[in-house]
């Protein structure tokens, strides 16, 4: 179970390195084989759109969905909020143009939204949710652990990312089990995959 949560994360986290790679260089017309795309398809079953709820309705402090693993955009009546680091909050509010009004509404850290004076909307949260563990349940028959379907939950990624799960779990199962060689098949098997991805 450890192995595969690590390898599942491992995978979940290269997502958005990859997108980050691949969205400096020129895509491709065709339909299926645009990378961003296909990465965009697989990261499309993590994506969560909710209202978020109030620490304190009069300071407009919100809670973060707990299942948040990245957050995304946040929207008011339809705009989107932009999201300001401190120094820019206290540059905007001070300024008398640049002021956040229900039009422009702007948060600052712990998702506290400007103006203050908001009301008749809900804030929504774009994010992508965290990933839930897996669980190879089994029973002890005898001397022998038999899988349980009933106590088990499985990979939550992309059906295609089967091979670099399997690859992923060899290399860890190699490190614990102090075998050198099984390790190294596992990351070759991973480097190979990896940069046929990348041509």
């Amino acid at each position: 179970n450890l192995f595969a949560n690590q390898a599942q994360m491992e995978t979940f986290e290269q997502y958005f390195y990859d997108i980050n790679q691949f969205g400096r260089g020129p895509g491709n017309d065709t339909e299926y084989s645009d990378m961003l795309d296909i990465l965009d398809e697989k990261i499309a079953l993590f994506k969560k759109q909710k209202p978020l709820t109030t620490i304190n309705s009069s300071a407009q402090l919100y809670n973060i969905p707990n299942e948040c693993y990245r957050l995304g955009t946040l929207s008011y009546k339809g705009r989107e909020i932009e999201e300001l680091n401190a120094k820019e909050l206290l540059i905007v509010s001070s300024s008398p143009l640049a002021k956040p009004t229900a039009r422009r509404p702007v948060y600052g850290d712990m998702i506290e939204v400007f103006p203050k004076n908001l009301v008749g909307g809900t804030i929504i949260a774009t994010y992508i949710k965290n990933l839930e563990k897996v669980v190879w349940g089994y029973n002890v028959i005898g001397s022998n652990a038999l899988y349980d379907a009933t106590n088990s939950k499985n990979f939550e990624l992309h059906r295609s990312e089967e091979s670099a799960l399997v690859v992923k779990i060899l290399a860890l199962a190699g490190i614990t089990l102090n075998k050198p060689g099984l390790v190294q098949i596992g990351t070759q098997m991973d480097q190979v995959m990896e940069n046929k991805q990348k041509q």
